[in-house]
């Protein structure tokens, strides 16, 4: 079922069910009482990342505050994608961008690494997280992708499963073409890495390339931005082997 994209969405920490009330948070009811100037009885779609989404209505307001109650179920909870998006984080706008991307993509979750070339030693978790969930309000997307702390590229790879092949985008590659590497690797889990801006370092390539559950990928001719690679390496791999 696709989302109604005519009611406001909001995401919200509460359980949710039949005839439960809550109050939202500051920020949500400031927007629905002074952005939106919603009034009382007006309905809007909640969801938790738990439980569904539901229709809820406006059933007391204040100042500063409304109440919220829920009415009736929209859409069942589906589960998370089963795709581990790895980025070397970026400086904050294009970061915001590639957190707010990859969500819209299918990525279920989201993990910070910390590679000898990455720009940013320790991105904002709370910051990641925030943009998350305004990307699944924006998108309609009831899974909200769960965001990890960072961690250092050589650790990762240390503690990384290997039953989940992880693809990584690799500048040298011999070729232009993705695709036969990615349909060799068809009905595996994934999982995808992309490089800062600088790119991986001669090390960090030679450690990719000799872990036996790792396949490297190509991104065509062009030298594409972090965050542009981040774009097009999930549409390649959704459209060729993924949800799509």
């Amino acid at each position: 079922m696709r989302a109604n994209y005519k009611m406001q969405r909001l995401f919200v920490p509460d359980d949710l069910g039949p005839d439960i009330e809550f109050e939202p948070g500051q920020q949500q009811s400031h927007y629905l009482l002074h952005v939106l100037r919603l009034a009382e009885g007006a309905e809007v779609l909640v969801f938790n990342g738990r439980d569904g989404e539901w229709s809820a209505a406006i059933s007391a307001k204040s100042k500063r505050s409304v109440r919220l109650k829920v009415l009736a179920p929209q859409r069942p909870q589906p589960p998370l994608p089963d795709l581990i998006y790895c980025f070397a984080p970026l400086k904050q706008g294009r970061l915001d961008y590639l957190v707010q991307k990859a969500v819209e993509m299918g990525a279920g979750v989201l993990q910070p690494v910390i590679t000898q070339h990455t720009q940013v030693a320790k991105p904002s978790i709370e910051r990641l997280r925030a943009n998350v969930v305004e990307a699944a309000e924006q998108c309609g997307i009831l899974a909200v992708p769960e965001v990890r702390e960072a961690e250092k590229f050589e650790r990762l790879l240390t503690g990384w499963d290997k039953e989940r092949r992880l693809i990584f985008c690799d500048e040298d590659a011999s070729t232009n073409n993705p695709l036969p590497a990615l349909q060799a690797v068809e009905g595996k889990r994934l999982a995808l890495l992309v490089g800062p801006e600088g790119g991986f370092s001669d090390e960090e390539r030679m450690m990719l390339r000799a872990l036996p559950f790792v396949s490297a990928i190509p991104l065509g001719p062009r030298i594409l931005r972090a965050d542009t690679a981040a774009v097009a390496a999930l549409a390649v791999m959704q459209a060729t082997i993924g949800d799509w």
